[in-house]
């Protein structure tokens, strides 16, 4: 569990680095570079994912809750949700156009849909500390970034796109949770 908990902090410290602490964020550019300080952020977050993966696959199975069964219909609606808010965040559409920050929208939504068919406390720490991750990050971006600029709603043929691309990765992801991690993600 200690890899698991090690690699959510480790993920949120990373991320979070800029906007707690831009002065030592600057100072890090300023001595490294640009190019390098950004290196070093990457291979922050690239470590906290890996221990993340690393420690939920090694974890013990702690009930904390069953969840029931109808959940799972409810979790594919909300990783379709999810996907479609993350492929949101590229380019102008109709969901960027209303919502600021659509990919961590996504991250909630993912985390929530995971949430609802994980009672386990592996689950609770990767899911949970990940949907408080992209809670606290909000308001941080909206006041180191100031006033948002409202991107505009994108032609019809972006927004068809964001839908069939979206809908895609999220048969893909089926696929991979199926076939490759065993998780079988629709009723068997």
């Amino acid at each position: 569990m200690a890899l698991l908990i090690c690699g959510v902090l480790v993920w949120i410290a990373a991320h979070l680095f800029g906007a707690v602490a831009p002065a030592a964020r600057a100072g890090l550019t300023g001595r490294w570079g640009e190019q390098r300080a950004k290196g070093v952020m990457a291979g922050a977050i690239l470590s906290g994912l890996i221990l993340m993966i690393l420690g939920y696959r090694a974890a013990p199975y702690e009930a904390l809750y069953t969840p029931a069964g109808w959940t799972l219909h409810l979790n594919n609606l909300l990783m379709l949700i999810a996907v479609l808010l993350m492929g949101a965040a590229k380019r102008p559409n109709m969901i960027s156009h209303r919502l600021r920050h659509p990919m961590l929208t996504g991250v909630i939504v993912w985390a929530i849909g995971h949430l609802l068919v994980n009672g386990d406390l592996a689950s609770a720490i990767l899911f949970g500390g990940l949907a408080l991750w992209a809670i606290v990050s909000m308001p941080l971006i909206n006041q180191r970034d100031g006033a948002w600029e409202r991107p505009g709603p994108g032609d019809r043929a972006a927004n068809i796109k964001l839908v069939v691309i979206s809908g895609v990765v999220f048969v893909a992801i089926v696929l991979i949770h199926s076939f490759v991690l065993g998780v079988y993600t629709f009723p068997q």
